[in-house]
């Protein structure tokens, strides 16, 4: 290197030492966007100019897929479709660091919400025709039900931590399934949002089918803006209800008006209460929850479509950190908001 470059070198690096004392760094946004977990994913990390991001997306892209090797039902040679397909009851079959996390929180959220959230209630979907999409929509009769819901119970399955990475799960009920699908996209989000924080950005937003997590602030400053998509049939993922201001908190919402069908002039929706079998008729038509991890808040709004308002603000204000909106149609068809105590300071 001449004596002049080196020159230049060093003033760059003294005009860069300059600029980080005085807090004067341009920032830039760098968007990082993909397919994973049956969606799309969508990610803006906010950099200094002089940062490098470009490695992040492998990363990245290589996380999720682990994810989805662990919990995607649709991967044969999954973990989770691997235990599934065991019939042996009492056998330990040894799981992955992240299968035991999501099914230890699975757990949590199965005895904090009464079973209004329950990850073995696939046997159910797809007697509606709600989990195959080849499969006609249908309602069954009370016998048919009834026969499912002996497949139905998380507590039918006994989950047993290791010293090392990873437990393992017995089966208590050899026809039980697992369908971690209404949290492994908050755990995805959960798990990138961690990982771009250990690579030394401090101010991002991680958004996987609409699940999302927001850490620090946006380039401007100012705190990120997420919306609750206004919850009738056909709305646009633009077409928003509510704008929250959120930082270092995620939010995920569940809804429906996305999967449902019509039968003789009644409504019946993708959400299924795992007690009865079937299809909620509470009016409930959205459920939006803050919460410190994405897992937790993508588990509590499928919860809360179920629970109905009253008990999840009940549930939402025991829970540190916690905070929920409900919304329910009215006889009128107009929309109604509840929300727990501190939903408005968001």
């Amino acid at each position: 290197m001449t004596i002049l470059n080196k020159k230049f070198v060093l003033i760059l690096i003294l005009a860069l030492f300059s600029l980080s004392v005085s807090g004067c760094i341009p920032k830039k946004q760098v968007s990082i966007n993909g397919n994973a977990m049956g969606t799309t994913y969508h990610i803006t990390i906010i950099a200094s100019f002089y940062e490098l991001t470009g490695h992040l997306n492998t990363k990245i892209a290589k996380r999720l897929d682990q994810i989805e090797q662990s919990m995607s039902t649709f991967r044969k040679n999954s973990e989770i479709s691997r235990f599934n397909n065991l019939k042996q009851l009492g056998k330990p079959f040894e799981i992955s660091k992240d299968f035991m996390e999501v099914m230890s929180k699975s757990q949590y959220l199965y005895k904090i919400t009464d079973g209004a959230w329950d990850g073995t209630i696939h046997p159910l979907l797809d007697l509606w025709g709600f989990y195959d999409y080849t499969k006609i929509h249908h309602v069954p009769d009370d016998e048919q039900i009834k026969q499912v819901l002996t497949k139905i119970g998380f507590n039918h399955i006994e989950i047993k931590k290791s010293k090392t990475a990873g437990g393992c799960l017995e089966k208590k009920h050899t026809e039980i399934s697992v369908d971690l699908a209404s949290i492994a996209k908050g755990y995805g989000v959960d798990k990138i949002a961690e990982l771009i924080h250990q690579n030394g950005f401090d101010n991002f937003l991680v958004e996987i089918g609409g699940e999302i997590y927001a850490r620090g602030l946006r380039k401007d400053g100012k705190h990120w803006v997420v919306g609750v998509n206004t919850p009738k049939k056909g709305a646009g993922s633009t077409e928003v209800y509510k704008a929250l201001p959120l930082t270092d908190r995620a939010m995920a919402t569940s809804g429906d008006y996305r999967n449902y069908f019509k039968k003789n002039g009644k409504f019946y929706s993708h959400i299924i209460d795992p007690k009865t079998g079937y299809s909620v008729q509470n009016n409930v038509v959205s459920a939006s929850v803050i919460a410190k991890t994405c897992t937790i808040a993508d588990g509590l709004a499928t919860a809360f479509m179920v629970m109905g308002p009253e008990k999840s603000i009940e549930l939402a204000e025991s829970l540190d950190g916690v905070e929920c909106l409900v919304i329910v149609r009215d006889s009128d068809d107009t929309l109604t908001d509840h929300y727990s105590s501190g939903f408005e300071t968001f």
